[in-house]
């Protein structure tokens, strides 16, 4: 594993990169959040305004629930691009530090001439190239606002509002643990530039499906308390998509839910996706760190939000995940 360069030192190495390739590639995360997308395209005005070439890569198309995020469809995707995409170019990875997390775009890093990170996650043992990684930041939304300050960049609304949506979205409006006066900061900035608050809570809050809310019905319809009634358990299997017609994003903040319960000190979802893969998000309220246990499954995060994907099934991740979260809970005492 490469040493991360400095904090002093992390926004620099940025635009050094930057003056080391006349190209770029930007990815991110595979599926893509709004913290991912928005990074993505507020750096991506940056590197245009100091007249680099440029393009927005990633390995899958957009979440549906995000697309607005991409107004004008700067983003590519992988699949249509993988014979043909300049391999000159330097790649920038956001809002993930793991090779593993990118997807298809993986492969193309044996070709490209330098890989870097922009990524605001606790490192783990998966974090392998160089980069700006500064896991006292909110979002990855932050840190690239702040970048577009130091490059001296006039931000266009629609540039801010997408990076104010990532902002908002990784910080859960603004209440999440790591929300700092850093925060509030870039959010002014961002709006001050033209971003429109309500824009973002609409679109987050205000257009889910009638099958999502169906979804909900079923999947709360499975919560059980485990742990003394510390810990949450909910469970969606693929046939609960099938018969909603929801899609995978619609149930991703299922999880926050249990941790309104004072006791509540984890909560757990374990997802069945529509093509079979186990995925499990684990909330905490940060008395117990679910970036480590996550790490432990090969995947990573947050103390208080994180994540990964299983090989095994449903019964088998619960059954070893609530051990791994029980020992936690035990040295928290």
């Amino acid at each position: 594993m490469r040493t991360w360069i400095p904090s002093a030192d992390m926004s620099a190495s940025v635009f050094q990169f930057l003056d080391r390739h006349s190209s770029l590639i930007l990815t991110t995360h595979d599926p893509a959040d709004a913290d991912g997308l928005g990074a993505q395209q507020l750096f991506y005005f940056i590197v245009k305004s100091l007249g680099k070439e440029v393009r927005i890569v990633n390995s899958t198309p957009t979440p549906e629930k995000f697309r607005f995020i991409d107004p004008d469809n700067t983003i590519e995707i992988w699949e249509n691009l993988k014979e043909t995409i300049s391999r000159e170019a330097g790649l920038i990875i956001f809002d993930t530090a793991d090779e593993y997390h990118i997807g298809d775009m993986r492969s193309i890093i044996p070709y490209v001439p330098e890989v870097f990170v922009i990524d605001h996650h606790e490192p783990t043992r998966f974090c392998t190239f160089n980069g700006y990684i500064d896991n006292t930041a909110s979002s990855t939304c932050e840190i690239v606002v702040e970048l577009a300050q130091e490059a001296g960049v006039a931000l266009k609304p629609k540039f801010a509002q997408a990076a104010y949506a990532g902002l908002a979205y990784d910080t859960g409006s603004f209440a999440y643990s790591k929300t700092t006066s850093r925060t509030f900061k870039a959010a002014l900035s961002l709006v001050e530039a033209g971003a429109n608050p309500y824009s973002a809570y609409h679109q987050f809050n205000e257009t889910a499906s009638t099958g999502a809310l169906l979804l909900q019905k079923i999947v709360f319809s499975t919560l059980e308390i485990h742990s003394h009634g510390r810990v949450a358990v909910q469970v969606v299997r693929k046939k609960d998509f099938e018969f909603t017609g929801a899609n995978s994003e619609d149930s991703e903040n299922f999880a926050n839910v249990p941790l309104r319960a004072k006791e509540i000190l984890v909560s757990v979802l374990v997802k069945e996706n529509k093509d079979g893969q186990i995925r499990c998000s684990l909330r905490s309220k940060g008395t117990v760190n679910v970036s480590k246990i996550a790490q432990s499954m090969g995947g990573g995060g947050h103390v208080s939000s994180a994540g990964f994907r299983s090989s095994m099934n449903i019964e088998e991740t619960l059954q070893i995940i609530l051990k791994k979260i029980e020992k936690e809970m035990d040295k928290s005492v």
